[in-house]
């Protein structure tokens, strides 16, 4: 059996991600004076290719949902950039980030 085809052109990844980042910003003191920034993300790169799987491991607060969260669109990226098919998701027309959001999907591991 063949691997779903994708939109992607030969040789392109499904899904890339190049210096993907997100900060937050955190206000300190007891008035709420001053922030602070917690740096969820700070300059990750992947590739994933056609019919491959990627699986985020690490430790407790490492990043792992910032960054499924930043895939999914559910967050906007600080820096970086996401491209799908070769495409920047942020540049995405409604029709394309419809099509996007059809094909990406988080699977949870149920601890």
């Amino acid at each position: 059996m063949s691997p779903p085809e994708s939109g992607a052109p030969n040789g392109t990844p499904l899904l890339e991600t190049t210096d993907l980042t997100k900060h937050f910003s955190v206000r300190r003191g007891t008035l709420g004076f001053g922030t602070g920034l917690v740096r969820a993300v700070d300059s990750i790169s992947f590739t994933i290719d056609a019919a491959t799987t990627l699986g985020l491991v690490g430790e407790s607060g490492c990043g792992k949902t910032t960054t499924s969260r930043l895939i999914l669109g559910l967050e906007r990226p600080t820096a970086g950039s996401i491209r799908f098919e070769g495409k920047d998701v942020a540049a995405l027309g409604r029709d394309e980030r419809r099509h996007y959001r059809r094909s990406v999907q988080a699977v949870f591991q149920d601890a």
